[in-house]
């Protein structure tokens, strides 16, 4: 098998601004894909578009808040006008709310459950209407929901998050199985990143030290790394190398699948 070949796809990347979401919509656009990024962050959107657009790639972006039916809508509708078509979408956007149980903020864990949850499923939703025979863009497809290592074990101060994202490996199964058995001709699976270093990555370090589980944010690290058998944190470029992989025809009889790559922590 050689590089992922992604020549001719089209893909809209959620939470593309930055981070993780940033890194799965460059590593898409190197394996030759043109890809739309959706974000909150208008500027900082747009402003990734243009470095990536600079190396020659097709690369635009839309402002999309992923818990707005309408809004992924319109956002579907600019990605098959503006790519020419519609057959790659990475469910990334997603926020992560630290807390004990004792703590826990019922209007921070709706917003969060809001976000990550209703908001991956809403993204399939319409997917599978784009993508699908008959739909707007009707070729079929690949979904890669992001879900976590945090679905996976058990840390401390992240229930919330760690629902959130156990919900994200059931709506994955789930519509893989539906896609399959009415005809959609979409994959969908997940994959789960173990801990990256990105801004959203280091303030769950700086949250469990104010929740008095660890005495600095470099402990915490520690104790991460000391529970992954390679020994390091993730990179976003091992996250987006997967997220590639998945989308492309290399995986073509995979669906409904979770790939971990969290280094072996979740195993």
């Amino acid at each position: 098998m050689g590089a992922v070949d992604l020549k001719g796809r089209k893909a809209l990347v959620t939470g593309g601004a930055r981070g993780l979401g940033a890194g799965m919509a460059k590593a898409l656009s190197e394996a030759g894909a043109h890809v739309m990024l959706a974000d909150v962050l208008v500027d900082a959107g747009r402003e990734t578009a243009r470095q990536l657009s600079a190396s020659g790639a097709k690369v635009g972006f839309v402002e999309l808040d992923v818990t707005d039916d309408a809004q992924w809508a319109k956002a579907v509708e600019a990605t098959v006008a503006e790519l020419g078509g519609f057959d790659i979408l990475v469910n990334n956007a997603g926020i992560e709310v630290t807390a004990l149980v004792v703590d826990i903020d019922a209007a921070e864990l709706r917003k969060m459950l809001d976000v990550n949850v209703v908001g991956s499923a809403l993204g399939m939703k319409h997917a599978f209407r784009a993508m699908r025979p008959g739909g707007s863009a009707g070729q079929g497809g690949a979904v890669v929901n992001v879900a976590s290592v945090a679905a996976t074990i058990a840390f401390p101060a992240i229930a919330g998050y760690s629902a959130s994202k156990s919900a994200i490996d059931r709506l994955t199964r789930v519509g893989a199985m539906e896609s399959g058995k009415l005809g959609y001709g979409v994959r969908v699976n997940c994959v789960y990143p173990g801990l990256v270093p990105t801004d959203m990555g280091m303030k769950l370090a700086g949250d469990v030290v104010a929740a008095g589980l660890f005495a600095s944010p470099e402990a915490a690290v520690g104790a991460i790394v000391e529970q992954t058998p390679m020994g390091r944190l993730g990179t976003v470029e091992d996250m987006a190398d997967a997220v590639a992989f998945l989308c492309s025809d290399a995986a073509r009889f995979i669906t409904g699948a979770g790939l971990p790559v969290d280094g072996g922590m979740g195993m």
